[in-house]
């Protein structure tokens, strides 16, 4: 199975190396050590801790709504561009960037601007797969 150093595994989890050190450090994502002493991360375990981290609210109040999208992509509002009808809101969730197109109505309601954290839902009936094999 594929490991992963600390850098990459912040990557792919969204968050700063630092943070993926202070999970290792505090027992929560194990890790093991190449022979240059490099911090390794196995895939499964990486794997089953983007699970855990995506299903655990945090410091929040954990109230999420009732949907069946479950593909959440919590992040911040970059962008938002009115349209006199309709509008495009993008979003940034770690190395993501979602663009939604919505209508002017449900902006101004949601109250979405620059800077406002915002979680993107995506349901689609075709999502599309691809392996990278890095070195």
């Amino acid at each position: 199975m594929r490991s992963y150093t600390i850098g990459r595994a912040a990557r792919l989890l969204g968050v700063s190396p630092d943070t993926v050190r202070r999970w290792a450090d505090a027992g929560r994502l194990p890790t093991t050590r190449d022979p240059a002493g490099k911090r390794l991360i196995d895939g499964v375990d990486l794997a089953a801790f983007a699970v855990l981290l995506a299903s655990d609210p945090g410091e929040e109040d954990g109230a999420e709504p009732y949907t069946s999208a479950r593909n959440a992509f919590p992040g911040i509002v970059t962008a938002v561009t009115l349209g006199d009808v309709a509008a495009q809101v993008e979003v940034q969730a770690g190395p993501h960037r979602l663009v939604s197109l919505l209508t002017r109505e449900a902006v101004e309601e949601l109250g979405l601007a620059v800077g406002v954290e915002a979680v993107a839902r995506v349901k689609a009936t075709s999502v599309h797969i691809d392996r990278r094999d890095l070195p």
